[in-house]
């Protein structure tokens, strides 16, 4: 995707090294866009390989509202198995710190606990906290449904509130829905973006939940738009990142979902990727 490489490029060329709570300084910009028409392929990079079971589980975990780390685990899917709540282990980026937070399974009130229970009295993993605070995610799919041209229909996992209980601050703080000419557009918000690691993710994470919910409401699926703020690439990934950004995109693929009924009953196995012919995956070390 041009857009993506795009946004590489610029960092490349005009970052400016900060450093930052990771103790992993970073080239970072003030701002970018991503923009993708879904019309044109699943936004699946094929400069690297993505592996998409993670991005599909990690999403169901977030429209689930799960909280606890060991459900991803079951699914073989390890992307958050270096961070805990602070409540639980206070965070720091030295080696055992970092051990005793990757043994806990306690993430704290993050992105899909906010989606589902807004305002709502975080305890737990293990807490039941149905029909307490509001469910955006339900909400905004029932007006998909009965009032597709309303321009409110916004999900926001930011809350002030809670920050500090969580493993990690929301990335991605918002996403909007809008319906135009009888296609679903998402616009998400991101505060700091990883650009090597994250920032593929997130497009495939957004994109697949795009597919879903135009699903969900009887829609053409339209255009993919993500708001970045601190977009950035770790100095440490910016090697591997130009040999990248070298390589000749291919054709993106097409994304199926079998035997949908809701998006609250999905699971990640009903969606795959078809004809996806990407380069070899990069290594990128995360930083935590």
């Amino acid at each position: 995707m041009k857009a993506y490489l795009d946004i590489v490029q610029k960092i490349l060329d005009n970052g400016f090294s900060k450093t930052n709570r990771t103790g992993v300084c970073a080239l970072s910009v003030a701002g970018a866009m991503f923009e993708h028409d879904m019309a044109e392929g699943f936004p699946l990079l094929t400069t690297k390989k993505v592996p998409f079971r993670l991005v599909a589980s990690e999403l169901e975990f977030f429209i689930r509202g799960i909280t606890d780390k060991e459900w991803l685990k079951e699914q073989n899917n390890h992307i958050w198995d270096e961070w805990c709540s602070p409540s639980t282990v206070p965070y720091g980026n030295d080696e055992i710190t970092k051990a005793k937070m990757m043994s806990e399974r306690e993430l704290g009130p993050i992105y899909g606990w906010q989606w589902r229970n807004f305002g709502a009295r975080y305890m737990a993993y293990n807490t039941q906290f149905e029909g307490q605070g509001v469910d955006q995610f339900k909400q905004l799919v029932q007006t998909l449904k009965s009032d597709p041209d309303n321009r409110r229909m916004i999900v926001s996992a930011w809350n002030p509130l809670d920050l500090s209980r969580m493993a990690l601050p929301p990335c991605h703080y918002a996403f909007q829905v809008t319906v135009i000419d009888g296609k679903l557009n998402l616009l998400w918000n991101q505060r700091s973006v990883d650009v090597a690691l994250g920032l593929p993710f997130n497009i495939a994470s957004y994109g697949c939940l795009l597919h879903l919910l135009a699903k969900s409401a009887g829609l053409g699926e339209g255009r993919l738009i993500g708001f970045l703020g601190d977009t950035h690439i770790y100095v440490n990934h910016v090697d591997a990142i130009r040999q990248q950004i070298t390589r000749t995109p291919k054709i993106l693929p097409r994304i199926k979902t079998e035997n949908f009924t809701s998006i609250f009953d999905w699971h990640y196995g009903d969606t795959v990727i078809e004809d996806y012919d990407p380069h070899p995956a990069i290594k990128f070390e995360i930083a935590v």
